[in-house]
């Protein structure tokens, strides 16, 4: 079982222009976007509830660009995803696939290409000094076929090269896995230990409540011992790779 990893350094916000929410304890249960509308309050800027409806009025190409200097404030990287492969480690063309679907399901202008020409330059961050990464991803999301077969055969074989970053931990959580210790969450991203962005089908949550971080963190804890590295890992996506053909 992996070692757990101490919290460390500090991040800001992209959405701190929206308005403040407070939030009720986590039930247990993946959030949804109605639940999280209930509990929105004016009180004490504990999370900011953000649709995405506001956040792509600039187009998805801006909204990419939109997190750039968070991500070289953040020194440590924590991604959960269950959907899909994470942002970080997506290759332009599976990243167009993937905001071109976005685009067209929310009924606005398609920038899918742009948006991820400037996805693929926002996470250069993975090759620059001062910054480690944290990234999980369900087996199930490797299966996903948003893109053609062969923009996801070349992304699935990048995440062979980019798992071996030696500023990279990657881990994939076998569908296989019995007895799970925790279940499927909602997609996540953690930075340091002063944020966590939680991605809703409306909405994005960011929350910056230290209980509620916290929480996160034993989540991510608990998907990480699930998760296998390595030649476990690298099987599991050469088994993805071999199921286009």
């Amino acid at each position: 079982m992996p070692k757990p990893l101490r919290l460390c350094g500090r991040a800001r916000s992209p959405t701190t222009s929206t308005r403040s929410t407070s939030r009720k304890e986590r039930t247990g249960m993946p959030i949804s976007a109605q639940a999280a509308r209930e509990i929105a309050q004016p009180l004490n800027a504990e999370s900011i509830y953000s649709e995405w409806r506001h956040q792509v009025r600039s187009g998805l190409k801006q909204l990419q660009y939109s997190y750039v200097e968070l991500f070289h404030n953040t020194q440590l990287f924590r991604v959960y995803s269950s959907t899909l492969v994470p942002g970080l480690l997506q290759t332009e063309g599976y990243a167009a696939a993937v905001l071109s679907t976005i685009a067209d399901f929310r009924e606005i202008p398609n920038d899918g290409a742009e948006a991820a020409a400037a996805r693929v330059e926002r996470s250069g961050v993975i090759h620059e000094q001062g910054h480690r990464f944290v990234l999980l991803v369900e087996e199930a999301a490797l299966h996903y076929q948003l893109s053609d077969a062969d923009a996801m055969a070349a992304q699935l074989s990048y995440l062979l090269s980019a798992g071996a970053l030696p500023s990279v931990s990657l881990g994939v959580i076998p569908m296989a896995t019995r007895q799970r210790r925790i279940w499927p969450q909602e997609t996540f991203h953690m930075y340091d230990d002063t944020l966590v962005s939680v991605e809703l089908l409306s909405a994005q949550v960011d929350i910056t409540q230290p209980t509620e971080i916290a929480l996160y963190l034993k989540a991510f804890e608990e998907l990480r011992s699930m998760a296998v590295y390595g030649q476990a890992a690298r099987a599991l996506i050469v088994k993805a790779i071999d199921a286009l053909n």
